[in-house]
């Protein structure tokens, strides 16, 4: 009798906490999304089911959406690209030094993430070596800048998310067994042709784990965008702060937080099943 509970006495902590900290507040973001959109807090809000504050956020926020969700797939390629060449050097050429590589792609997550996102403020200021040494080759104009533009908000994001693209793709590619890519040398593969037809296909599932830790985060982030970007360069996530920080406006914002978890899942359930990795799921 005991042995038959087991799995599930261990299971209770976890259930517990993603009942208090996930399902509760999940119930409370939907039914505040259906609130009347006239209530306020001196009034009270009330629940009255008012669907349409969906489209009504949809109609008045869909550039900010659009404008995040270009946001996260640029900062996802540009992680896959730079993470997979990082991730493939740790796993088959780092040697003795992998586990160094692993600490130094780890180390960010010992600061915090607003302190690093800040850092980006000096790193692309006006007076840096980089801005300086692009209007010297005259990338930029003599009063070019890049912060409070979509380059530094993008690259900020790419910065900050990039570990959740290597450490899945390395995973991967660390438990591939290194003999099935000498076969394809042995059928007379070429190395480019036998990493297009073997590694990769084996690390897919690394890619695809990478890309939903990268994507999901970088299109409901804020910070970036606040810190790095100007007001035209604001995300959803911002819009979704002041609607509750500052305007109050709880049925918009648990709408437009509802709105982009949709359209969210779906493109993730699609990009699953294009990739053919629905064991995922």
């Amino acid at each position: 009798m005991k042995r038959k509970y087991t799995g599930y006495l261990l299971l209770a902590p976890a259930a517990v906490w993603l009942g208090l900290f996930f399902v509760i507040p999940f119930y409370s973001l939907v039914a505040a999304s259906l609130f009347n959109p006239k209530g306020s807090i001196n009034t009270g809000y009330h629940m009255t089911w008012h669907v349409q504050n969906f489209p009504h956020v949809i109609d008045k926020y869909w550039p900010f959406i659009l404008r995040s969700l270009v946001y996260g797939v640029i900062a996802t390629l540009l992680c896959l690209l730079m993470g997979y060449v990082l991730a493939y050097a740790i796993a088959f050429k780092a040697g003795r030094w992998r586990n160094l590589m692993l600490v130094l792609v780890a180390a960010p997550f010992f600061t915090s993430f607003l302190v690093r996102t800040l850092s980006w403020k000096l790193i692309l200021g006006d007076d840096s070596v980089i801005v300086n040494s692009l209007k010297g080759v005259h990338v930029l104009g003599h009063d070019g800048h890049l912060l409070a533009t979509p380059v530094a908000v993008i690259a900020g994001l790419t910065y900050n998310f990039l570990p959740f693209m290597v450490l899945p793709l390395y995973a991967s590619l660390e438990k591939m067994d290194p003999r099935l890519i000498e076969a394809a040398g042995d059928l007379y593969s070429t190395p480019v042709k036998a990493f297009w037809k073997v590694t990769f296909p084996l690390s897919l599932p690394g890619v695809v784990s990478g890309t939903l830790m990268t994507f999901i985060p970088a299109t409901g982030d804020y910070i970036n965008a606040q810190l790095l970007g100007s007001p035209n360069q604001r995300m959803v996530g911002n819009v979704i702060q002041d609607l509750f920080t500052t305007s109050n406006d709880y049925a918009a914002a648990g709408a437009l937080s509802v709105v982009l978890m949709v359209i969210i899942l779906v493109m993730v359930m699609i990009w699953i099943r294009k990739s053919g990795t629905e064991e995922l799921v």
